[in-house]
Parts: C-alpha cells; structure tokens; sequence
C-alpha cells in the first residue's frame, strides 16, 4: 500500500489579492477529491492539504509533509498557480529524493513537457487521472503507464494518451471526506453560495463544442460522458451525509441532454434530497426548456449560469459557440429561467479573439437586453492549452510566459497584443460594463433590490455592490507576491518561448465499445 498527499495551491494572493476577493473561490476542489477517491479504491492511502484559503507558506507544506510521510505528492495547478507547483516540487525534493512528486491539472496536461522541465516534477499526468494515479501508486514502471511525461536519464518522455474514462458509474466515489469541512463554513463569500459550507459535484464529463478560448479539453477531452441518474443521486446523499449544505455543478453542459439532465433531477427528488446548487459552469442558451427548469427547481436549484460570451452573433460563431446558440435564444432562455422561479447570472467577456469596438458595445446593449439578475464581466485571457493562445503564439503576439501574469483580472496588455484592439480599449470596456449595468441602470438596481428583499440577502448585496465600485475606481492593486523558497532553482528552468512546442492535442471520447475493466462504487446513505 502507498500513500498519496494532494496538494492544492494557495488562491490567497492570486484571487484575493485581485478584483475576484469579493468572490473569493474557497471550497474543497473536485479534482483531489475525485484523485482521493481512487486511490481509496486500489487499496491505497490517500490525504488532501488545500491552501486556497491560506497565504504560501513553505515551512507549512515542509510540516504537513514531514508529519504525514507520503510517497507520492501530487499538485494541481491552473496556469496562475503554476509557480507555486514549481515551488513545491523543490520542496518536496529538498526533503526526500525518494518522493515521487507529480503535477497535474489543467496547465499541466496543457504542457506537460514544459511543465516538468521548469520543476523539479518527475512526472506530469495528462488528462483524466483516475486511473493513472492508481498505477503510479501500484508501483507500475513509469514506462508502462499511459497518459503520463516524466522523466529518464535527462529528457522528457511522452507516453501517449490514456483512453478517457467512458462509464463513468464505474468510477469511485469522490473522497470530499478528507476536506476539514468546518473550514469551509465561513470563507465563503455570500455572492458564491446562499448556504455553507459548499463543495462542488460533477454529472457529466467533457463538452462537444470547440471554444478558442476554452482549456477544458486538455483536461476532460473532447466528447460528452454522463453519470447514470442513480449514481448522481448518491452522490448527492453522500455530499449532505458529510454536512455540505449546498453544491455547484462544475459540467460544462449540463442540460445539453435534456431527458437525462430531467432523470437526473427526479432522482434527486425521489430520494428527497434537500440540498441547494446551481449549474457554476453555465449552460447552453439553445437547451433552454421550461420542462427542464421547473424540474431542476423542485430538485433544490436555485441559480442558473448563462454563458452568453458576446452580443454578436457573429463572434459567437467566430471563436466556435456555433450557429445554434443565438442571441435571441439567449433572450429566451433568460425568460423559461425566470418563468420557473430560478436566479439567473449572465457571463460576458470583452478582448475575443474576433472582437472589434464595436462588437464590444454591442455586448454591453445585449447584457442589458438579457435582464440577468448578476451580470459577470471578464477579460479574455488566452491560456496555454487553448487555439486562442496557439494562434496568438504564432503571431509573435503571446508577451510573456511568466505564468503568475495569467490572471483574468489583470490588465492583457502584460500578457499578449490583440489583433485588433489596445489593452487600454479592452480594460475601457471592461470597466464601462460594470459601470453603466450596474450603477447607471435603475431597472437593474430595482430588480436586485426586489431580489435582495424576496432572499433575504439584501444588506450583502448592498455591501459587495459598494465594495466593488470602490475596487472599480480605485483598482485592486497587483496580484500579491507569494513567498517562494526556491525561486533561485526553478526561476533559471523558466523557458525560452522560442521553444515552446505545440500544446498537447486533447483527448477524445471513443466512440468503440471499448469498455474498462469494472471498477467497485462506494455506497453511501442520507440517512
């Protein structure tokens, strides 16, 4: 038997530090959960220390390493976070040569051959890791294992990809047990749950669309797997067995199959399952169903997240939305949402890969048409692993390759050159949204006042309402600076970007009748 230490990254000066604090994201990450559950089930022991809620602290992590003796560590990082990573693979060294340490995560499975070269990582896994961690903690030879770089005698070696994961019923239940949950309860912000503590569950897996400026292939591949029903109910059980009171649902399109998404909420229902969520991740405009959401609202949702993107039709199709999710479907969808009794937010970004001046005011009318109850406004950042960053690398156009300036609330222009629009016009824009939807737009402030009046949430609307208009005008200041011990060892490895070779090509979900080997699915009780 072995055992495994997750790590998740401090989110302390990366997202607190910015515009994004008020929202601070601190809850216990799916992906450790679902590495934890694996290893649980191949007979292995596994721990989980998340440091999204704490500053970076080396002498921490050196602590918590020592007392708990794994033999392997495995980090997840987004591109932000990737230093941190760095960091820690030294640290881990520096301790014990013997541990093996592992990266993963979205940046990683983005550019696992760059990802190992700037670290002291001996190997990367890319994509799913739900089977890869169980044969590295077998004690598998690492030239026998599918899905993973690492390292021997000097380079990196790729190994090819690992076959998604097809049934995903097979798959063990995530091990959201090893989060301190009591720490969860109050770091909350009130804008991200109305019930603490909250955790995050997944139905489904993958998307079939092919946004540029979209990661989530390098991770989850590209196809759509879902849950059985029943299973996704027993998650749901387990989640408030543990006393989470409330869950986002990170599928990129959840309600893509409407017939099944309804199987899904009539078995949370029939299990009468009282716990509140809401589908984070967004969800097509073109699925919109009344069916669909009146369901979805006896079964304990109460906000849905539209990812509108942009308020032309013709970027929409540009950076590959496709032609069906329109504009006017997006006015409709508002409406079916409303109609059933749910909260609705709106996504909008501004710097698209196709977007001109004007497409950007054209945004800013049609998130005023949308009539969401919370408008969220971003700039576009091109992340490794994406078509939007291969083609702007191409062009000469990719700035800097300092991971920790890949930050969506920092100004672009330290991060690439667009092709037809200045940082300064981006960020102009940007800000102008918040601005006049938010505090020029009397039918926007009496629909929150009604909706802050009906939640009972009426004082923390007025207090993060005050709170952002003051980060607004005055800026939110640099992303802080972390507390790297081993800078001087991993500073020198950062690449050249000539060198940077192509990201690694995502994954697809096979179409054979390619089937794994049945693995064991804990059960849990409610009750």
């Amino acid at each position: 038997m072995s055992k495994i230490l997750l790590i998740n990254p401090s989110y302390y000066n990366v997202y607190g530090s910015t515009q994004a604090g008020i929202a601070n994201p601190v809850y216990p990450v799916l992906s450790l959960a679902v590495l934890g559950g694996a290893a649980r089930i191949g007979g292995h022991e596994a721990a989980i220390m998340d440091l999204s809620y704490r500053s970076y602290d080396p002498e921490y992590v050196r602590a918590e390493i020592l007392r708990l003796r794994p033999d392997v560590v495995g980090i997840t990082a987004t591109t932000p976070l990737i230093n941190q990573m760095r960091d820690i693979s030294f640290l881990v060294k520096d301790i014990s040569k013997d541990i093996l340490v592992v990266g993963g995560g979205i940046h990683a499975s983005a550019l696992p051959s760059e990802t190992i070269r700037e670290s002291a990582l001996d190997m990367v896994v890319v994509g799913e890791g739900d089977r890869t961690v169980v044969d590295i903690l077998d004690g598998k030879p690492a030239a026998d294992i599918p899905g993973i770089y690492w390292r021997h005698d000097g380079e990196v070696v790729a190994n090819g990809d690992r076959p998604l994961v097809e049934y995903l019923d097979e798959l063990a239940m995530p091990s959201w047990d090893l989060y301190p949950i009591e720490e969860y309860e109050k770091r909350i912000s009130k804008i991200m749950a109305r019930h603490a503590p909250l955790i995050t569950a997944e139905f489904s897996r993958g998307c079939i669309f092919k946004c540029d400026f979209c990661a989530s292939k390098n991770s989850m591949g590209l196809g759509y797997r879902k849950k059985s029903p029943e299973r996704c109910a027993e998650e749901v059980a387990y989640l408030m067995k543990l006393g989470y009171r409330e869950f986002h649902l990170a599928d990129d399109i959840f309600t893509s199959d409407n017939k099944w998404a309804i199987q899904v909420c009539e078995a949370i229902i029939r299990r009468n399952l009282n716990i509140a969520w809401t589908c984070s991740n967004g969800i097509r405009v073109e699925s919109a169903n009344l069916e669909l959401f009146d369901v979805m609202k006896r079964a304990g949702c109460y906000r849905v997240h539209f990812g509108f993107e942009s308020g032309n039709d013709e970027v929409l199709k540009a950076f590959g939305k496709s032609g069906r999710a329109t504009l006017e479907e997006g006015i409709k969808a508002v409406a079916l949402a409303r109609k059933a009794g749910l909260e609705t937010w709106g996504m909008y970004m501004f710097g698209l890969s196709s977007d001109t001046e004007k497409t950007m005011n054209d945004t800013i009318r049609y998130a005023r048409r949308t009539k969401v109850d919370v408008m969220k406004f971003g700039m576009t950042v091109p992340f490794p692993g994406t078509p939007m960053f291969d083609m702007l690398r191409e062009q000469g156009r990719i700035k800097t390759f300092n991971w920790d300036d890949y930050n969506v609330y920092n100004e672009a222009n330290a991060i690439f050159d667009h092709p037809t629009l200045s940082s300064a016009m981006i960020t102009k824009y940007y800000r102008k949204a918040y601005i006049d939807l938010y505090y020029k737009n009397p039918e926007y402030i009496f629909r929150n006042i009604w909706r802050g009046i009906r939640s009972g949430e009426f004082f923390w609307l007025v207090y993060y309402g005050i709170r952002f208009l003051w980060l607004l005008i005055h800026g939110s200041g640099e992303v802080g600076k972390e507390n790297f011990r081993y800078k001087e060892q991993w500073e020198p490895l950062k690449i050249d970007p000539k060198t940077l070779r192509s990201c690694h090509p995502a994954p697809k979900a096979s179409n054979s009748k390619w089937k794994q080997m049945p693995v064991p699915v804990m059960k849990v009780s409610a009750e």
